[in-house]
């Protein structure tokens, strides 16, 4: 897929095809996206500096771009929108890539709302071209010189969405705190992309605030992680 514009994330790859060097803390620019290739049982480590910052979070198999995390699969292994700490997130075959083993925050995520896109903006009344999701997520895997074959919908990382008895939802800010972090073990090879959201004309990255940055970091199993946490 090609991007309808470009920002910084072309220039953000943290390697050439995208591995992450154990010990190394890596940021997230605000607005932009990073591809991450990870090992079965490596660690992955997102941190939320700001507190109010939505990670956009998508994985595909390494060895297969066709085989990716999937929401809708997910919903039906886990018979709920919300995952918790224990729960595996499944692809669109119904395997297990990664887990979900530590989250410091309250645990409210989104499973249920399509990445932020050009169309998106020009229906919130943009009319020059605004940083988004999808737009990341192509150009952080073109970065390691990977194609992605589609947009799937994200697993939004401390993205509030409420969703009320009748089925209607809402936009709210976060509820994590500065210096949240969420872990997910990789149950095999895979290519992680994470976009911090760029959107700034609804409260999904807080109450007037600005999108800000992301870190992560790459942990193996011999213990070897950033030294920044």
């Amino acid at each position: 897929m090609i991007s309808e514009g470009t920002n910084r994330t072309l220039d953000l790859a943290i390697s050439p095809d995208g591995s992450a060097a154990p010990g190394q803390l890596y940021t997230i620019e605000a607005r932009s996206g990073v591809a991450v290739r990870l090992q079965k049982v490596q660690l992955l480590r997102i941190f939320n500096p700001s507190g109010h910052q939505v990670c956009d979070f998508w994985a595909f198999a390494a060895g297969d771009l066709t085989e990716y995390l999937s929401m809708a699969h997910l919903h039906t292994s886990l018979g709920s929108i919300f995952p918790k700490v224990g729960d595996k997130l499944v692809t669109t075959r119904r395997r297990a890539l990664f887990t979900l083993t530590e989250d410091t925050s309250p645990g409210v995520h989104d499973t249920i709302i399509a990445s932020c896109d050009a169309a998106r903006y020009r229906e919130l009344g943009c009319t020059q071209y605004h940083d988004n999701c999808a737009d990341n997520l192509c150009m952080a895997l073109c970065a390691i010189g990977l194609e992605a074959p589609l947009v799937p919908a994200p697993f939004n990382i401390w993205m509030n969405v409420p969703v009320a008895a009748d089925g209607s939802t809402r936009f709210a800010p976060p509820v994590s705190k500065p210096g949240d972090r969420v872990v997910l073990r990789a149950e095999d090879d895979a290519i992680a992309v994470m976009s911090a959201c760029p959107q700034d004309l609804t409260p999904v990255n807080g109450e007037n605030a600005a999108p800000d940055i992301l870190q992560f970091d790459v942990v193996d199993q011999a213990g070897n992680a950033s030294s920044g946490r």
